[in-house]
Order: C-alpha cells, then sequence, then structure tokens
C-alpha cells in the first residue's frame, strides 16, 4: 500500500533583514511659530541658541516613499519638485535605514502632500523633512527614535524645529537638534487669533545679522524661560502670554516686522493674554485664554481690529492643552 504524504507548505516570504523594501508612509504636523526664542546658558554654562515653539496638529505633510530597487541611494525623484531639504532627509534616512538592516540602499521616489503654508515661519521644511524620515523609514521596516530623527533632520536642514517629539514644551537648541530642557508634560490651553506681520511678505532670516550674545541677553532669557516653566506648571494662560510678547517684542530689534506693534495694541485692546510670532518668518498670533467667559467674543473682536489695521487675518484655531498633536 502506498502512503501518499502531503505535499510541503511553499515557502514563506522571508522577513527581517532580507524583506524587499515596499511603499513607505510618515505624517509630520507643523508649528505655529515660537513662544521663546533667544540664547541660554547650558548645564555647562555654554551659550545655546535655543526656542520653544507653538506645536499644531494640522495643517501636516504626508509622505510617501516608494524604493525602486538597483537605482543608486542618491536617485530621489520629490514631487513637488523643489522640495530639497527633503532630498536631503530622503538620503540620510535611507542610509541610517541601510547601517540598521544590513540591506543596500536604493533611491525612490518621494510624494509629498499637505497644506502647511510655504515661507511664513510655521516650519513647512521640517515637517516635510520629517514626514520623509519616516516615510523612508517604513518602506524599510525600521523604527528611527525621536532623536535620531532629529539629527537627520539637523543634517538635512542646518537648523530644524522640534516637531518629530510629543507636543510636550521643550526648549530645543535647534542648530544640534537636542532638547535642552522639558518644560512640563503641556502647554496650558490657547485661542489663537492668527495672523500675517508685513502683509505677509516672508522674512530672511538668513540675511539678518545674528548678534553675540550678551550676559544681559542671558539674563534676560533666562527669566522668560523660567517665566514659561512656570506658566506651564501652574497651566497659567496669563503668564505664558506675557513672556511670548516679551520675547517677540526683544526679536523686533533684528526683526523690524511692520505691524507688530499694531497686533500688539489689538492684543491690548481686546483682554488677549499677549502674542507670538514666528521668529523665522512673519506670521503672527494674538493669544487669548479659552476658559475665559467670553474668549470667543474676544477673538471675534481680536479679527475685526486687525481688519482695520489691515493685518491679514489667517485662522483662528486652538493650541495647547493635553495631546495638541492629536
Amino acid at each position: 500500500m502506498t502512503t501518499h504524504h502531503p505535499a510541503p507548505p511553499p515557502p514563506t516570504a522571508p522577513t527581517g533583514p532580507t524583506t524587499r523594501p515596499g511603499p513607505g508612509t510618515g505624517r509630520a504636523p507643523s508649528h505655529h511659530g515660537e513662544l521663546l526664542q533667544g540664547h541660554f546658558a547650558d548645564a555647562g554654562g555654554r551659550p545655546r541658541a535655543a526656542l520653544v515653539t507653538l506645536p499644531v496638529a494640522e495643517p501636516g505633510t504626508l509622505a510617501v516613499y516608494t524604493p525602486r530597487p538597483g537605482t543608486p541611494p542618491d536617485a530621489i525623484t520629490v514631487t513637488p519638485a523643489g522640495r530639497t531639504k527633503a532630498v536631503r532627509a530622503a538620503r540620510l534616512a535611507l542610509a541610517a535605514c541601510a547601517a540598521r538592516t544590513g540591506r543596500p540602499a536604493h533611491g525612490g521616489a518621494l510624494r509629498l502632500t499637505g497644506a502647511v503654508p510655504l515661507g511664513l515661519g510655521l516650519g513647512s521644511s521640517t515637517s516635510d523633512v520629517l514626514a520623509t524620515v519616516r516615510a523612508v523609514a517604513d518602506a524599510h521596516g525600521v523604527r528611527l527614535g525621536p532623536a535620531a530623527t532629529a539629527r537627520l533632520a539637523v543634517r538635512a536642514e542646518g537648523a530644524s524645529d522640534p516637531l518629530m517629539l510629543d507636543g510636550r514644551p521643550v526648549l530645543f537648541a535647534q542648530r544640534e537638534g537636542e532638547v535642552l530642557d522639558v518644560l512640563g508634560p503641556a502647554l496650558p490651553p490657547l485661542l489663537v487669533v492668527g495672523c500675517l506681520l508685513g502683509g505677509g511678505a516672508p522674512v530672511d532670516t538668513l540675511a539678518l545679522p545674528v548678534p553675540a550674545p550678551t550676559g544681559a541677553d542671558l539674563r534676560a532669557c533666562a527669566r522668560l524661560l523660567d517665566g514659561l516653566r512656570r506658566a506651564v506648571a501652574d497651566q497659567d494662560a496669563a503668564l505664558l502670554g506675557k513672556v511670548a510678547t516679551a520675547s517677540a517684542r526683544r526679536a523686533q530689534r533684528v526683526l523690524r516686522q511692520r505691524d507688530f506693534e499694531a497686533v500688539a495694541a489689538v492684543a491690548r485692546r481686546t483682554g488677549a493674554v499677549g502674542v507670538q510670532i514666528a521668529h523665522s518668518g512673519c506670521a503672527a498670533g494674538v493669544l487669548y485664554d479659552p476658559a475665559a467667559p467670553d474668549a470667543a467674543a474676544r477673538a471675534a473682536a481680536g479679527r475685526r481690529a486687525l481688519a482695520a489695521h489691515a493685518v491679514p487675518y489667517t485662522r483662528t484655531f486652538t493650541a495647547g492643552g493635553p495631546n495638541p498633536l492629536v
């Protein structure tokens, strides 16, 4: 009698380092400029350029990276064309993934979609870069943590915003990609009336002078940082507004943004807690405490006052609070 043995099962697809990379996706948020920016003494007493951003979940960027096996790793195409920082980020991420997996890096096609306005200081380039790094890593089955992603972002951009973090308020050394201080779990909730200074004209921060920080500068920034730390600990929107306004006013010594004083006056007249700006762009926000019983009416008055000063209005949104990037 002949015994029939079942056919062996087909081999399963290889996993791990031998898996052929497929398309990957990555998402990244944006921000609405800074709450604080300047020079701060680090733990060793060395002055460091650093900032605290106002993160927002939307608008954001979606990146899709499709590897093309057999092509050289520098053969990256990008849509829309001209996103050179994202292309640099893709190449850097490819090298990082190859080092992690032991597989050779290949070129590919990168597609970016999103609605982060360009050139206003809202983190559009960092959003592109972060989404790209995440998409390339996803295509290769690699997880790159926040610290590694920050280092890649700085190498791609020269300076980066802390969008790769979880939305907690941090003092971030933008040129090194390093967190200098975690200020607390979350910013106090804010209602923000966004606008554009100088009619929306871009700010070429690379062309602006960067004076060396003095002892007085470091002491002033330390006081503002201490105030922001207390605002986070106490969930005090009013104190946060004072810090953001003082930081924005200090920046005007270099930026000299048209309409800043008009926007500051609007904030005072409409019961806002303060103003914040994009230190590397023209975006600004009039900040209101959403816990105030007439917060919506104050924000509406702020929008009308901006229009009376011919300051372009962008949008009204909430920020801060727990899970700001969800």
